[in-house]
């Protein structure tokens, strides 16, 4: 019965190793920022600016975040704000890019 004793760690979807990880955890959390920040900043057309670099911003700490994730909750996290990040950089371009009214 010692199986009886031991912990499930590999069930459910959000499994963790138990470690702390505290540079993934970083990259987690401004990634979502950032990709909420720049979601939420694509429905202006004058915040294109602000939506385009948080996106692209978010889009490479998210990419480097899924680079170096070890546990699948880092992986969902990093997934949701690359998503929200991606499509308010796209929206942030099609309202005037990165550059957009600056340069004439």
């Amino acid at each position: 019965m010692a199986q009886a004793m031991r912990p499930n760690t590999a069930g459910g979807l959000f499994a963790t190793d138990g470690k702390s990880h505290p540079l993934q955890g970083a990259l987690l959390a401004v990634t979502l920022v950032l990709g909420i920040t720049s979601f939420i900043t694509a429905m202006f057309h004058h915040l294109h600016l602000l939506s385009s670099w948080t996106g692209l911003v978010g889009i490479l700490t998210g990419a480097y975040g899924q680079w170096i994730s070890v546990t699948t909750r880092e992986r969902f996290g990093l997934i949701l704000g690359l998503g929200a990040a991606a499509v308010g950089f796209f929206l942030g371009m099609a309202h005037g890019g990165l550059f957009g009214g600056l340069v004439d």
